[in-house]
């Protein structure tokens, strides 16, 4: 894994009426290697619940950007304190189906033990990056999108977990800007906007 490439990284920005959200992609670093950290979201939340989700949520108005909203969740749902984050950038923005336009940044977070928020997140895992990659852990399908049309959507499924929806979407451009591993193109449903929600 080469973090270089999300430094260097331009991102793609929304603008429009959509509500603001951010999310933290956790990496820990093991001596087995590369981890990431996951949230299950609680099976009561209005918008996707019992997903797989990285840490993060609505924008706030005591936030004074966007970054801020992504520690100041990663500290609400896991117990993340801001200063224990070393961000190393952001990926593109994206809309999900619940209307909020998501900014992912990407960050290195100690390997220690995380409480979940009971209130918002049923379970927290970390997942390694061998698993993710592996080629047999990986499938997807086409699917329509409220903004973006038909796209193929992405499933992971490591140890038990499926992440998919948005956070597989910010998973594969993660992955594409930081290792060799390529989506697969054989799905024929594409379109004009995939760039914006998957590189």
């Amino acid at each position: 894994m080469d973090l270089g490439p999300i430094r260097e990284y331009d991102p793609i920005d929304i603008d429009g009426d959509a509500r603001e959200a951010s999310v933290l992609l956790p990496i820990v670093d093991r001596p087995t290697g590369p981890h990431l950290l996951f949230t299950k979201r609680a099976d009561h939340l209005e918008n996707h619940p019992g997903q797989m989700s990285f840490p993060g949520g609505r924008r706030e108005p005591e936030d004074d950007n966007r970054v801020e909203t992504a520690l100041r969740e990663a500290n609400e749902e896991i117990g993340l304190r801001p200063t224990e984050a070393r961000l190393h950038g952001r990926l593109d923005d994206l809309e999900t189906v619940s209307a909020y336009v998501v900014r992912p940044y990407v960050g290195t977070i100690p390997d220690r033990s995380y409480t979940p928020n009971d209130g918002e997140v049923a379970e927290i895992t970390v997942l390694s990056l061998s698993g993710i990659l592996d080629p047999n852990n990986h499938e997807s399908e086409c699917r329509d999108h409220p903004r973006y049309g038909e796209i193929q959507l992405h499933y992971f499924r490591v140890d038990g977990y499926t992440v998919w929806g948005a956070t597989a979407n910010i998973l594969v451009q993660f992955l594409e800007l930081t290792t060799d591993w390529r989506a697969p193109g054989e799905l024929d449903c594409a379109t004009s906007h995939e760039t914006d929600l998957t590189t």
